[in-house]
C-alpha cells in the first residue's frame, strides 16, 4: 500500500466492521489484540461483529483489550465513535476451542451476513474478516468454499477475484483454489483479456490515474521466447497486446515470474496479475510473511482479510500473531480514503 497521511485518516476515520470469525479458532484473539493498538482506533471506527460475551470473557482471561460499547441495533451505531461490539448473542456459554463444529460454523456465517447488512444500511464503510473454518461452515449447512463466494452471493455480484496486498505489492489472481493442471488450462487469451480489464476497473477505483499492470509469465523465465512453453507466445502476449492497443491500458508482459513481483514491490508497477494461486502467495509471503492482506476485488464494498486460517492448533492459548489483522484493518481504512480521494479527482 502507498503511505497515507495518518492525520487525515484520524480525521476521516472510516467505520470498519470486523467479523469475529470462527470462535473455535484464533479470530477473536487477533481481533482483540489488533484493537489494543491505539493507533488503529484512530485510523478506524471499529465495530466488531460477533458475540460480546465470548469476546469479553476471552479478553478478561488473557488481559486483552475490552473497552467496547455493546450494541445490538443499527440505530445505536449511528454516530458512534468509540469501539463497539455488534452483539449477535449466538454462541453457547462454552465453546470447544480448536475443533470444527456446526455451532461455530453457523455463528461465523451469521457474523458475515450481519456485516453485509450493516453495509447495506450505510453505517459502515468497509468489512474486515477474521478466519473461518470451511469445515465448520459446511457442517452448519452453508455450501460456500470460503468468504469470497459467500460475500459475492450476499452482495449480489457475479464476478469477484482474490488479490493480496503487501506494502507496494498488489497481486491479482487469475485462478485460486484449483489444481495446478486445471489452473494452467485457464491461461487463455480470452480469460486473460477479461481478467486484465476486470483488474484495471477494480483497482482503478483507488487511483486518480491510469494504473500500471504487469502480467507474470506462466513458465520459467516467461518461456524464453518459446523455449520452455507456448503459453506466453500464444495466449499471454496476445492478451496483453489486445488490452493495450484496443483499450489503451498500461499493461505489460509477460514477465519472468521469478523477478516481476519484486519489481512491483519496489514500485515499478501498481499490480501484478499472477497466473495461479501459489505463484502469487509464495511471492507475497516470502516478501512479508504475516503482513499480507487478502483484498476481494469486485464486491460493491471494500473487504480485506488476514492471510492465514483459523490455526486451530494454537486456538485459545493467546499466542497468535495479530500482524495480518492489524494490516487488514489499516488497509481497509486506507482504501476507503483512497477511493474517496480518487472519486474527488476524477
Amino acid at each position: 500500500m502507498r503511505k497515507t497521511d495518518l492525520s487525515s485518516l484520524k480525521e476521516a476515520a472510516p467505520r470498519v466492521a470486523i467479523t469475529m470469525g470462527d470462535a473455535a479458532g484464533i479470530g477473536a484473539e487477533v481481533v482483540l489484540k489488533a484493537c489494543s493498538q491505539e493507533f488503529l482506533r484512530h485510523l478506524a471506527k471499529i465495530v466488531i461483529v460477533g458475540d460480546a460475551q465470548f469476546l469479553l470473557e476471552f479478553a478478561h482471561r488473557f488481559g486483552l483489550y475490552s473497552d467496547f460499547l455493546i450494541v445490538d441495533s443499527v440505530k445505536e451505531l449511528e454516530g458512534l465513535d468509540k469501539p463497539a461490539v455488534y452483539d449477535l448473542k449466538n454462541l453457547p456459554l462454552d465453546v470447544e476451542m480448536g475443533r470444527p463444529s456446526a455451532i461455530c460454523g453457523k455463528a461465523s456465517a451469521e457474523y458475515i451476513e450481519a456485516a453485509v447488512d450493516l453495509w447495506k444500511c450505510g453505517v459502515i464503510d468497509a468489512v474486515v474478516t477474521a478466519p473461518i473454518s470451511k469445515k465448520s461452515l459446511f457442517m452448519a449447512g452453508y455450501q460456500y468454499p470460503g468468504h469470497t463466494e459467500f460475500l459475492a452471493k450476499l452482495s449480489g455480484v457475479q464476478r469477484v477475484a482474490m488479490s493480496f496486498f503487501v506494502e507496494n505489492l498488489r497481486v491479482a489472481l487469475l485462478s485460486t483454489h484449483l489444481s495446478l493442471s486445471d489452473a494452467i488450462k485457464l491461461v487463455k487469451k480470452e480469460n486473460l483479456i477479461e481478467f486484465i480489464l476486470f483488474t484495471n476497473k477494480e483497482l482503478g477505483k483507488f487511483f486518480p490515474r491510469k494504473i500500471k499492470i504487469a502480467v507474470a509469465g506462466l513458465n520459467p523465465h516467461a518461456s524464453e521466447e518459446g523455449l520452455f512453453g507456448r503459453e506466453e507466445r500464444e495466449e499471454i502476449e496476445p492478451a496483453v497486446r489486445h488490452c493495450r492497443e484496443s483499450y489503451g491500458l498500461e499493461v505489460y508482459g509477460p514477465f519472468s515470474p521469478d523477478t516481476i513481483f519484486l519489481r512491483a514491490f519496489r514500485g515499478e508497477f501498481d499490480v501484478v496479475i499472477a497466473c495461479y494461486h501459489d505463484q502469487a502467495t509464495i511471492a507475497v509471503k516470502c516478501l512479508s510473511f504475516g503482513k499480507g492482506v487478502n483484498v476481494t476485488l469486485g464486491l460493491p464494498f471494500i473487504r480485506t482479510s488476514v492471510d492465514h486460517g483459523t490455526a486451530f492448533d494454537i486456538a485459545g492459548k493467546s499466542v497468535a500473531d495479530p500482524g495480518s489483522m492489524i494490516e487488514a484493518i489499516k488497509t481497509a481504512a486506507s482504501l476507503v480514503l483512497m477511493q474517496k480521494e480518487a472519486r474527488s479527482l476524477t
